[in-house]
């Protein structure tokens, strides 16, 4: 990816938005520590479910807990967990899908079936299954959405590979006797980083989604460690006069995954060969 395109990424109005939001949602998360109002974690049965005042600006749960302040915190945890389980899911990706684009013949066939296989079996059921049989952590829920989401990487890559091998840039390096390592690290991978970056982007709000989805469900990140799915959780019981306890966290997940797409819509129209033609 050259400065041009980059450049003509960044000003894209898509990406732009994108990439404002999520500056924004992470500076938050990152000074939590330094803004929030108070410890997320502090009981204070005084003043339980206490709509948004002057005080907590967002109400508290039904421990007493500042909402706010738990909030923060929490973006903390789903971005994290988001980001990691993506750059592992990528790293997965890449290197399969380069094996099988490059060596194709059986390794190809291989390693195609086996996505086929992954996607043939619905991702939030298949990380429900095997979050099931460990214990329930941040750590498990980051490597578990990580080693289950890797496909779509896998076969982007493989796709590149396929159509990039054919280039005389490629035949030429091949026929001064480049090896294999220098043709894929050098020529190849180089080349098919435009796809792989917009689907990192687009799989980061995915994997917030299916964090805070497994969250919900009590699977996920565990109390007293606030994460935005675990706030809905303590929210769905007290939904009828507590409106703010499901209000804030979902408004938090929508906007971050709002952001994201935005960004990667953004990228993609931007990097898009096509739309350079234009």
């Amino acid at each position: 990816m050259n400065k041009n395109l980059l450049f003509k990424a960044l000003n894209n109005p898509l990406s732009k938005a994108g990439f404002i939001i999520i500056v924004v949602v992470f500076l938050l998360a990152m000074l939590a520590p330094l803004i929030a109002p108070y410890d997320p974690d502090d009981i204070n049965v005084k003043v339980i479910l206490i709509a948004p005042t002057w005080q907590h600006w967002m109400g508290t749960d039904g421990l007493g807990r500042d909402v706010l302040s738990r909030m923060l915190f929490g973006g903390r945890i789903s971005l994290l967990v988001g980001l990691v389980a993506v750059g592992i899911s990528t790293v997965i990706g890449i290197i399969l899908g380069a094996i099988a684009g490059y060596y194709r013949g059986w390794v190809d066939t291989v390693i195609m079936r086996l996505v086929d296989v992954m996607l043939s079996i619905p991702s939030f059921f298949l990380i429900l299954a095997v979050i099931a049989f460990l214990t329930p952590s941040i750590i498990n829920v980051m490597i578990v959405i990580g080693l289950t989401s890797w496909m779509g990487v896998t076969r982007l890559v493989r796709a590149e590979f396929l159509s990039l091998s054919g280039r005389e840039f490629v035949l030429a390096s091949r026929a001064l006797g480049a090896k294999d390592a220098r043709l894929i690290f050098t020529h190849l991978l180089p080349n098919s980083l435009t796809p792989i970056i917009v689907s990192s982007v687009l799989g980061v709000a995915g994997a917030v989604l299916m964090e805070s989805g497994l969250s919900f469900l009590g699977l996920g990140v565990q109390a007293p460690q606030a994460s935005w799915g675990n706030i809905l959780t303590d929210g769905k019981d007290y939904i009828q006069f507590a409106w703010w306890l499901s209000l804030y966290p979902g408004l938090a997940i929508l906007i971050t995954v709002l952001g994201y797409n935005l960004l990667g819509e953004g990228l993609r129209d931007a990097l898009d060969p096509r739309s350079n033609l234009k």
